[in-house]
């Protein structure tokens, strides 16, 4: 659970997370099921229900038939199970853990601003690039993925870094 929790702080798209989400019910042939799922997540306004599965779990999950289908609550919020496979996909793993590494690494004041103000100027920049602006930091990328762990900016973790 705790490696969906951190892609979720790193998902620009995430605006809010709730666990253990609202109750639910799902129709599943003629028979109504009531099911509380381990997470709402809301994206982009619409809300997700998300449960986090085993292998072995999701042999027994009574929601398994109708969430390889596309599931979706009697309420419209989308059903989803994720595993340890798809949360481990590649290369959003590998890229999640580069960036969780970089969490406590010290920004100074002067390169979070330098780095900050370009990012606005110019948008959407290279990482390398954005980089260059940490002039005090021995390693610049890693201060400017510190401050992508404190949701200051954005960085596409479905590519390697």
């Amino acid at each position: 659970m705790a490696d969906f929790l951190a892609l979720c702080e790193l998902d620009p798209d995430v605006e809010a997370l709730r666990a253990p989400a609202p109750p639910a019910s799902f129709a599943c042939g003629d028979e109504t099921i009531a099911h509380v799922a381990d997470f709402e997540v809301v994206r982009d306004g619409s809300a997700c229900l998300v449960d986090i599965a085993t292998d072995t779990d999701l042999m027994h999950h009574p929601l398994r038939a109708a969430a390889l289908r596309g599931a979706q609550a009697l309420d419209g919020r989308a059903f989803t199970i994720e595993t340890a496979a798809s949360i481990r996909a590649e290369p959003r793993f590998t890229t999640m853990r580069l960036i969780l590494a970089c969490k406590r690494t010290p920004v100074t004041a002067g390169d979070r601003v330098r780095i900050l103000h370009q990012l606005d100027e110019c948008g959407t920049m290279r990482l390398v690039d954005c980089a260059g602006a940490a002039l005090n930091s021995p390693d610049g990328v890693a201060a400017v993925l510190a401050l992508a762990c404190e949701g200051l900016i954005a960085v596409d973790i479905s590519r390697p870094i």
